[in-house]
């Protein structure tokens, strides 16, 4: 088992030969797949934004749900708040947060939602 699975599962049964489950619902994630999005998410400018989906399309990933996991589990360090669901709407519990950055980088917002079509970062890869 590879130690980032351990860190975050260290008595998961499901965290098993290099992988780590992340639920039911959600299919498997490797070490190598968490540092893909960290460092796409890592590399989306100043000013623009992405989704989920479009970094797990990027990366491979069956579903973007998998994206939210590890931006819920590995992303203090990064521009999290660069990274919002397809309808540009942030998460309700981050709304407030997450606008005034946005805001603050020049990303257009109208009626609480990101205006996509003005700022949507070209995710390479997809």
């Amino acid at each position: 088992m590879n130690t980032w699975c351990r860190s975050l599962l260290p008595s998961s049964p499901r965290a098993r030969f290099g992988r780590c489950s992340i639920g039911p619902d959600v299919a498997s994630v490797t070490e190598d797949e968490v540092e893909q999005v960290r460092a796409l998410v890592a590399a989306i400018p100043v000013g623009q934004v992405t989704t989920y989906g479009d970094l797990a399309a990027a990366v491979g990933l069956s579903s973007p749900r998998i994206v939210g996991w590890i931006m819920r589990t590995d992303s203090a360090d990064l521009p999290w708040h660069r990274v919002i669901s397809a309808s540009g709407r942030p998460a309700a519990h981050l709304a407030g947060r997450q606008l005034e950055r946005l805001l603050g980088e020049g990303v257009p917002v109208r009626d609480g939602k990101v205006v996509l079509r003005e700022c949507r970062w070209d995710v390479p890869g997809r």
